[in-house]
């Protein structure tokens, strides 16, 4: 089977661009960047970002695990649930969780439910332990 070559690197090229962005600084009013910095809202950055961040969550609907990934950070918690679900736990204060993640912590979170493709299906708060 013969290659274009011109089309061939064409398209290596476009997936380097594409694999390669860097995550934007912002959504919205929310900053990226200072929510990434705060693993598990332990500085209280997230803290005043709580309003900036609801304005967006619609915006993160329906966006694949791995981009959500790439917005927001690492998880403070990443929990595997049943039919094939994932979970991403970000804390927006400082609680029990700060000192030993393992412990259960009633500090304001927010969860988000990826189906089984991969794909954001919902935004919830809480505070009370997972």
């Amino acid at each position: 089977m013969k290659i274009n070559n011109n089309s061939f690197w064409a398209g290596v090229l476009f997936v380097c661009v594409i694999g390669c962005t860097s995550a934007p600084d912002r959504i919205g009013d929310l900053d990226l960047k200072k929510w990434r910095s705060d693993r598990g809202g332990c500085e209280e950055i997230r803290k005043n970002q709580l309003a900036d961040f609801k304005k967006i969550e619609s915006q993160l609907l329906n966006k694949h695990i791995d981009e959500v990934g790439q917005l927001l950070g690492r998880p403070d918690i990443h929990q595997l649930g049943g039919r094939d679900q994932k979970f991403y736990v970000y804390f927006f204060e400082k609680g029990t969780h700060c000192n030993d993640i393992t412990k259960k912590s009633e500090g304001p979170k927010v969860i988000l439910r990826f189906n089984a493709i991969g794909y954001l299906a919902e935004v919830t708060h809480q505070t009370k332990p997972l």
